[in-house]
C-alpha cells in the first residue's frame, strides 16, 4: 500500500462570517458503493507537524494509508473519501477543535469513527467525546501501539459498515420492483410460514403464493430460501 502524506499549506483556516456550517464534502476521487472496495485511510488532524509527520510515518510502517492536516478547515476542504475510515483528531486546534468538528460531522449525518489524541485532557472533555461517539480518547504521550490497535479496530468496524450498507442499498434497490403482494406473501416466509398458511391468512390459492414467491425471488435475486430471509430482513418488511 502506498503511502500518500497530505498536509495542508500552512495559515489555512476556516472562512470568517459564517453562521452555519457548510455541507461536509466527499473527497475528490471518492468511489461509489458499486466500485471495487479501497483500501483504508486515516485522517489525521494535529496543529502540531512533528507530530502530523510522526503519525503519518507511524501507520506507513503498518502498512495503512494516512493523510495529514493542520486544522479542521483543511480536512473539511479535503473532504471524506468513500472507504474505510478513521480520524485520529486532536483536540485542541486552531480555529475550530476537536470537539466542534465532532459535533459538525454528527450534525450532517457524516459517519466516520474518531480517535481523540491530546495533551489536554480532563475527565468531563473526555466524557463528552465519547458519549459523542468517539471511538478513545488518548493523551498524549500515548504508546503508539494502543494507538495502532485503536485504530485498527475502527478501521475493521467502519469497513463492516460501509459493507453491510452498501449490501443494504443493493436489496433496497432490488425491493423497488415488489408489488404490495409479493411483499405481504415475503412478510409470511420471514415468519416461517408454509405457502398454504400464508395462503390461509392473505385468502388466496397455494398456486397464488408460490408465483407470488417466485416472482419476489427473482426480483431480489435470492438463491437460496435463507438468501431470500437474509434480504427479507435488509428490507425491513
Amino acid at each position: 500500500m502506498t503511502l500518500a502524506r497530505m498536509t495542508a499549506p500552512t495559515g489555512t483556516r476556516a472562512p470568517s462570517g459564517q453562521n452555519a456550517p457548510s455541507p461536509i464534502k466527499p473527497a475528490s476521487g471518492a468511489v461509489g458503493s458499486g466500485m471495487a472496495a479501497e483500501p483504508p485511510l486515516v485522517l489525521v488532524v494535529d496543529d502540531d507537524p512533528d507530530v502530523r509527520e510522526s503519525l503519518v510515518d507511524m501507520f506507513a510502517s503498518v502498512r495503512i494509508e494516512a493523510r495529514a492536516f493542520e486544522s479542521t478547515a483543511a480536512l473539511l476542504a479535503h473532504g471524506f473519501p468513500e472507504r474505510p475510515s478513521c480520524l485520529v483528531l486532536d483536540l485542541r486546534l486552531p480555529g475550530s477543535g476537536g470537539l466542534e468538528l465532532q459535533a459538525q460531522l454528527a450534525a450532517q449525518h457524516v459517519v466516520v469513527p474518531i480517535v481523540f489524541i491530546t495533551g489536554h485532557a480532563d475527565v468531563p472533555t473526555s466524557v463528552r467525546a465519547m458519549k459523542a461517539g468517539a471511538v478513545d480518547f488518548l493523551p498524549k504521550p500515548f504508546r503508539e501501539q494502543e494507538l495502532l490497535d485503536t485504530v485498527a479496530e475502527a478501521l475493521r468496524k467502519d469497513g463492516e459498515r460501509r459493507l453491510g450498507d452498501g449490501q443494504r442499498e443493493a436489496v433496497r434497490r432490488l425491493g423497488e420492483g415488489l408489488t404490495p403482494r409479493e411483499t405481504d406473501v415475503l412478510r409470511g416466509v420471514a415468519r416461517g410460514l408454509l405457502n398454504k398458511q400464508i395462503a390461509y391468512e392473505m385468502g388466496i390459492s397455494e398456486i397464488t403464493v408460490k408465483m407470488h414467491r417466485s416472482s419476489a425471488g427473482r426480483k431480489l435475486k435470492s438463491v437460496s430460501v435463507a438468501d431470500m430471509i437474509r434480504k427479507i430482513e435488509l428490507l425491513d418488511i
